[in-house]
């Protein structure tokens, strides 16, 4: 049996929306047909790009998934400072062969959220979390109303009362170990290298300043840790980069091969590749550009398109976005489906070896 009585996911694992490719249908559908809950990426995509996903999903699998969205970046962004920044890129542009035109930095700021969410509302989808900000309590009463579970990401205590407030049903508690982009909602770059809070800190944190369910994030790769965060006062756990090795992932070889090469031993977080704060392998791209990235999200990431498409065809790591968590030298190639049941095993005998722990201490 793969799933509860009541249809929901029968063991409390999730796997992380990873926008980019990895989180594809299959992937999607593996998880869920194991028994945890499955995530579609709907950021990069065009609205009809995200349904083709979801129809492809409910071919894969009848289990419960769910489908991520970026919220609309409305913040000011320097033009001036996109323009250096594309001089800084001209070595690499010539490099691989790319033009920087205006264009790529033009780039649709608001990711087709209205299209997005009105395919999510006429058509709707067990769940669908946010990231990036705090949708309107409008648009998280509609989905409610079509059936929809609604989840916000937030990465602070203010963050989480903030998606209360606004209605959500659910807080996913984005760690500073997370892999890729950290969802605050306000990206503020004096914070940058000051802010962030470590995961099983700020699970507490927010379990004690708001009444909804908690789905921790950041740096999970095991059972046991897994098991921590449920004794910290999550109720589930979401893991992207655990995920990214597996064969089912979208991911490009290169990427997953990287999550364990010794080439690559420590993450940081770096505007270099999209303007936002994002945790990935530090290679030679984040190192020779990340001090140089100006805030400026998504500008930053369409005029590096192109070159990480490049890098990546070149067969060149050292160029592309390798976007893992703290915990990705962990990463075990297994299959998703087995990957789940790995992981819901080592977070059963964590639990046991705690409650025998605990049973000794009391008797």
């Amino acid at each position: 049996m793969s799933s509860a009585p009541n249809g929901l996911p029968r063991y409390p694992i999730v796997q992380g929306p990873m926008a980019g490719g990895a989180s594809c249908p299959p992937l999607v559908a593996a998880v869920c047909e194991a028994g945890g809950l499955g995530y579609l990426a709907g950021g990069y995509k065009t609205a009809d790009g995200m349904y083709q996903e979801i129809k492809q999903t409910r071919g894969l699998t009848r289990r419960p998934f769910g489908v991520n969205l970026f919220m609309p970046q409305t913040g000011y962004v320097d033009p001036a400072a996109v323009e250096t920044y594309r001089g800084q890129l001209a070595g690499e542009a010539g490099w691989y062969e790319v033009s920087l035109t205006a264009e790529d930095t033009v780039g649709n700021c608001d990711d087709g959220y209205e299209a997005k969410l009105a395919i999510l509302l006429e058509d709707p989808v067990p769940e669908v979390s946010f990231t990036f900000g705090t949708p309107a309590p409008d648009v998280l009463a509609r989905l409610r109303g079509a059936g929809t579970r609604t989840v916000v990401t937030v990465t602070s205590v203010e963050e989480a009362r903030s998606a209360q407030a606004a209605g959500a049903d659910a807080v996913c508690v984005q760690g500073i170990e997370a892999g890729g982009h950290q969802g605050t909602h306000r990206d503020d770059p004096e914070t940058d290298g000051t802010a962030g809070v470590g995961l099983l800190a700020l699970v507490a944190q927010v379990r004690e300043a708001v009444a909804l369910p908690v789905i921790a994030a950041g740096g999970l790769m095991r059972g046991a840790q897994i098991a921590a965060v449920l004794a910290a006062g999550a109720d589930s756990a979401q893991l992207g980069t655990a995920f990214l090795a597996c064969p089912e992932s979208g991911a490009h070889p290169l990427h997953k091969k990287a999550l364990t090469d010794p080439m690559f031993p420590h993450t940081e977080l770096t505007r270099a590749f999209t303007g936002r704060p994002a945790r990935g392998l530090v290679n030679r791209f984040v190192r020779e550009h990340g001090p140089y990235a100006p805030a400026a999200y998504p500008q930053v990431h369409h005029m590096t398109a192109g070159l990480r498409k490049a890098a990546a065809a070149a067969g060149d790591p050292q160029g592309m976005s390798l976007w893992a968590g703290q915990g990705h030298r962990l990463a075990r190639a297994l299959p998703a489906g087995e990957l789940v049941e790995v992981l819901a095993a080592e977070l059963a005998g964590a639990q046991t070896a705690l409650n025998a722990m605990q049973m000794r201490r009391t008797s």
